[in-house]
């Protein structure tokens, strides 16, 4: 597992005081941990005298399989009230900071090829310039970050969407990680996308060991969207005083995906204060986030930021920043052939047909009232 010992045994002993676990197979389910290792714990907590052995449990229905059922000595409950006053923390058990980072750049967003006719597939329910298309292209493949802005109305958070879903990869996420004694919880229903893998079928509990390490969640990648509730505190760790124990800040939990700021210059946050905190990860790739000890961690910054706004650049950052910008695409207003396809599109949704009497009514009094055409109104 990478963990130190007495770290799993206290997990261990935590389960039976806090959720009452009683079998063996209760303990693997709940840490995410193989049969063996299980055993091995089982006999290091009997040894030590924190547990003891109340009888056979009944056998599961349809399973000839019979487990002994373990309860809490008095040793093993002080043990239990010990290991809460440092961490309230139960569940699966954490992989070792420097695995999560290997695992990070083992499958980096920019190792993944998004071609052509991905592309085209992804947005072909949208009408979309084929010169804004084409440029897309190098921006998603360089798995870095991207500035789309332009007037309001003309599909830069439906775009910024679609790329987000374009990946087809399948990447592991692992439900916590632990650095310096602390644990961080990074996997997040609310956000990451469970995919069906191998592990879940085909194995024969008893016969041999699982062929995969439950810590880890098999997910798609990532789409985390953010807009004007985003403040600064959101960009780093979450300690939870009473658990004690971390929540991974939202673009760690977007690592290996696409993290999009959506109305950018919006936020509660200034764009100097978010631009500033991130001029570091975008230019070295790397993100430094501090415990409440004062020890900090680095972190590998993988994944395709994607800044959305109706501002111009100019008025969002200064040149020095704009740099670490490579790919910055304006949404301009679409010309008329373009918004009458639009037009048509949305007309047929609704089961009706557009004539050009009335497209043109429309674009007469557009006109009459000096606005712009946008994709959507």
């Amino acid at each position: 597992t990478g963990l130190d010992p007495v770290f799993l045994l206290q997990l261990f002993i935590k389960g039976m005081f806090a959720e009452n676990l009683e079998l063996p197979s209760q303990f693997g389910e709940a840490l995410c941990l193989p049969a063996n290792v299980i055993s091995q714990l089982v006999a290091e907590a009997t040894e030590r005298k924190f547990i003891e052995s109340s009888g056979a449990a009944e056998a599961a229905a349809g399973s000839a399989l019979q487990e002994m059922r373990y309860g809490l000595t008095k040793a093993g409950r002080e043990f239990a009230v010990e290991a809460m006053n440092q961490s309230q923390y139960f569940g699966p058990a954490p992989v070792p900071i420097e695995t999560f980072c290997n695992q990070v750049l083992k499958q980096k967003v920019g190792g993944e090829t998004v071609n052509r006719a991905m592309m085209e597939e992804a947005f072909k329910h949208v009408v979309i310039p084929d010169r804004l298309l084409t440029r897309l292209g190098p921006a998603i493949n360089s798995g870095t970050a991207l500035l789309l802005y332009g007037p309001a109305g003309n599909g830069k958070t439906t775009i910024a969407e679609i790329i987000g879903k374009i990946f087809k990869a399948v990447i592991y996420i692992p439900h916590c990680f632990v650095a310096e004694g602390q644990i961080v919880k990074v996997y997040d229903q609310t956000v990451h996308e469970p995919v069906p893998s191998l592990g879940d079928t085909g194995v024969v509990r008893g016969l041999r060991r699982e062929r995969f390490d439950k810590r880890w969640v098999a997910c798609s990648r990532p789409l985390i969207i953010t807009g004007g509730e985003l403040s600064i505190e959101m960009l780093d760790l979450k300690f939870n005083s009473l658990a004690k124990f971390y929540e991974a800040p939202l673009h760690i939990k977007a690592l290996n995906g696409t993290f999009l700021i959506d109305d950018f210059g919006r936020q509660r946050a200034s764009p100097s204060e978010i631009l500033n905190r991130w001029i570091v990860p975008l230019n070295s790739r790397i993100d430094f986030l501090s415990f409440h000890t004062g020890k900090a961690i680095e972190l590998p910054f993988d994944e395709l930021v994607i800044f959305s706004t109706n501002l111009h650049p100019n008025d969002l950052m200064d040149p020095a920043f704009q740099r670490r910008i490579a790919y910055k695409l304006e949404t301009v207003e679409p010309p008329v052939d373009l918004f009458r396809k639009v037009f048509e599109g949305m007309a047929a949704s609704k089961g009706m047909t557009l004539t050009d009497e009335v497209f043109n009514q429309v674009m007469r009094i557009i006109e009459e009232n000096e606005a712009q055409l946008a994709y959507s109104q």
